[in-house]
């Protein structure tokens, strides 16, 4: 057992600098939450890479290429019919996503984008899957209602990481891209599903307007946010976080002077988690 006091200390809690990535014992990246409720105090981890727990389910790295194997060895048999996901099977997938997706809201936050890219990519394998192969009606729709919500958040983040590198006008494509596979997708009488294409469709529009505003800029301001994005990426390079988050902070003070906003999806602030395995509204 050891006592985190000394941890604690260090990090006094600040909402507004809550989330943090440090390199563990181990040589790894993690994400550290700063956790304050009422009078307890103390810290959540996740994994950067891998599964956010570190387990290693079956002996695969996620649950889904241990059920993604059994599906392909089914089909090499030339008994894909037979390949079927228990309940229990698919709420094993259900948590896995909802690790998955707790994790890319903090990716976010943090400005990790190929991360949240990558996370996405591959909750939206386990919504495909289980859809697919389900046994029960219930789980197959399960996640069905989440799709506008994670298609945002991926295209958020390629939106973002294009910007960064100051192509507002391939960020402002990648949003329109966006909202046109939500607007593709099959109505579901569900109310979470439609609550959740409203909010997508508008954070989505109100994200395109600020890289079209952004089109406008005079050079010398761009030159100097892409000087300070350059500065950071080296600083996370040298794992120099705190100067990292300063250089963050900066950026987007400098954003939102020029009227681009902060750099967080639609504007808003953290994600509210909902259910199990579940995605969120924001």
């Amino acid at each position: 057992m050891e006592d985190i006091s000394h941890i604690l200390r260090g990090w006094p809690y600040d909402p507004s600098s809550a989330v943090r990535k440090i390199r563990g014992a181990d040589g790894r990246e993690k994400i550290q939450i700063r956790v304050c409720i009422n009078t307890y105090h103390g810290l959540l981890q996740f994994e950067c890479d891998g599964r956010a727990d570190g387990a290693r389910p079956h002996g695969r790295e996620f649950a889904l290429d241990y059920y993604e194997e059994k599906k392909r060895r089914a089909d090499a048999e030339g008994n894909p019919a037979a390949f079927r996901l228990s309940h229990q099977e698919c709420q094993e997938l259900f948590d896995e996503s909802a690790m998955t997706y707790q994790r890319y809201v903090l990716l976010l936050q943090l400005g990790d984008y190929d991360r949240v890219i990558r996370d996405t990519e591959r909750n939206m394998r386990i919504f495909r899957f289980v859809h697919e192969h389900g046994e029960l009606a219930e789980d197959r729709d399960y996640l069905e209602k989440w799709w506008p919500y994670i298609l945002r958040i991926h295209y958020t983040a390629k939106a973002m990481k294009k910007a960064a590198g100051l192509d507002f006008a391939g960020a402002a494509a990648e949003v329109r891209e966006c909202a046109e596979k939500i607007e593709a997708l099959p109505p579901m009488d569900d109310e979470t599903f439609r609550v959740e294409k409203k909010r997508s469709m508008d954070a989505l529009a109100e994200l395109e307007k600020a890289f079209r505003e952004r089109l406008t800029v005079a050079p010398a301001e761009e030159d100097e946010v892409a000087r300070l994005e350059r500065e950071k990426a080296e600083a996370v390079r040298r794992q120099d976080y705190e100067r990292a988050a300063e250089l963050r902070d900066e950026i987007r003070r400098l954003r939102r002077l020029s009227g681009q906003g902060g750099g967080q999806a639609g504007g808003k602030g953290q994600e509210e988690q909902r259910g199990s395995g579940g995605e969120s509204a924001d």
